[in-house]
């Protein structure tokens, strides 16, 4: 039985639901400035995609973050919460007009542009509010990371960003529009990155890249590596926080020369400290499994049945001896499993489990597949 929960509060309470650590995120924030204080031209811009839950955008909001967005509905969620605009760093490989709108118009610090043609219309619709845009390219340096399939972002095959061997004239064409000032470049490998060579890899693509601009005659002003820091998501209680030193000690000892740098992490501030708690509906015994069939389903958790993710699931309830469980939900899909095979404190029916690690691409990707109810969300303080 797990005891690092409130467990009496929760018994009142309809399930599903989120439930966030507040404690545990100040000191994940705190942790990464620790990481900067030797690094003054460094800022970490949230990721709102991965939570874009109200309370804790204004928490990393306070604690002095920028935020990293990848929609219009994003960068307003963003200045709602408190965030500075000329903090707000916004990409996205399809921005609709009102959304690059919405940035000229709240004055965000960064456009990271993916393409020529998005190039051109930002620049006409600066224009057309009087405004000069800042950019920065968004590169795709065609490097894989060790990681899902379904979330690198990093290589010539992917949508996102333009390809190295195309920046230059991009670049050239940035300078010579008069209502674009070209900032910087912008990378992104991909997300829930464990091995630290991926980033050293990156690197050397960047250096790459920027001496190579340089010796063109291309102002490169600053970089923005993107995020992609992954989590420890089967040992959330002895290894609550990611390893803040050694990802940013890689860029220390990796990129050349003394450029203000950006980085734009998200599930690795906000995953851990958030929990989807459920209730179990029902014990039933298969032929050759047995399910606890829980009140939470893909609709609230979608990773597992997207991705085959894993979050640690913990019994809140029970003492009991450990067994193996299938823990699904209650969707009409096949595909609504939280965990094969996952041991667990013997189950009853009104048990509460707890699915660790939720903090990120749970809330923001949930649906209401079914006609289900978005589950509400309850805080540590």
């Amino acid at each position: 039985m797990t005891h690092s929960f409130p467990i009496l509060s929760f018994e009142g309470r309809q399930t599903p639901f989120y439930y966030y650590d507040i404690a545990l995120l100040k000191e994940t924030l705190d942790a990464i400035q620790a990481q900067l204080k030797d690094q003054p031209t460094w800022q970490v811009h949230y990721a709102v995609k991965a939570n874009h839950n109200p309370e804790l955008l204004q928490q990393i909001a306070a604690a002095g973050f920028g935020a990293d967005c990848v929609s219009g509905g994003e960068v307003q969620a963003a200045l709602d919460a408190g965030f500075r605009a000329k903090d707000i760093v916004f990409a996205g490989v399809g921005k609709a007009d009102w959304e690059i709108l919405l940035g000229l118009e709240a004055g965000i610090g960064r456009f990271n542009v993916e393409s020529a043609a998005e190039l051109r219309v930002i620049d006409a619709l600066a224009e057309s509010k009087g405004v000069v845009a800042p950019v920065s390219l968004r590169v795709n340096p065609d490097i894989g990371a060790h990681t899902l399939a379904g979330i690198t972002t990093g290589l010539a095959e992917n949508k996102f960003g333009i390809y190295h061997g195309m920046v230059d004239d991009v670049a050239r064409e940035a300078l010579s529009l008069p209502h674009i000032r070209f900032c910087g470049l912008h990378f992104h490998i991909g997300s829930q990155i464990l091995d630290l060579h991926d980033f050293a890899a990156l690197c050397g693509r960047i250096n790459e890249l920027t001496e190579r601009l340089e010796s063109e005659g291309i102002p490169v002003g600053d970089i923005n590596v993107g995020g992609g820091l992954g989590i420890e998501y089967g040992h959330p209680n002895s290894l609550p926080k990611a390893d803040f030193a050694s990802y940013f000690n890689t860029y220390k000892r990796g990129l050349l020369g003394d450029k203000p740098v950006h980085f734009e992490l998200g599930r690795a501030i906000i995953a851990p400290c958030g929990s989807l708690i459920t209730r179990v509906l029902f014990v039933k015994e298969g032929m050759a499994k047995r399910f606890a069939i829980v009140d939470a389903g893909m609709n609230d958790l979608v990773r597992p049945a997207m991705y085959h993710s894993m979050h640690r699931i913990e019994n809140l309830s029970s003492d009991g001896p450990k067994t193996a469980y299938d823990v699904v939900g209650p969707c009409c899909e096949s595909s609504d499993v939280f965990g094969k095979d996952v041991f667990l404190n013997e189950c009853h029916r009104g048990d509460l489990l707890a699915i660790r690690s939720a903090g990120a691409y749970g809330q923001s990707m949930a649906s209401q597949y079914n006609c289900r109810p978005l589950a509400p969300a309850y805080y540590s303080e």
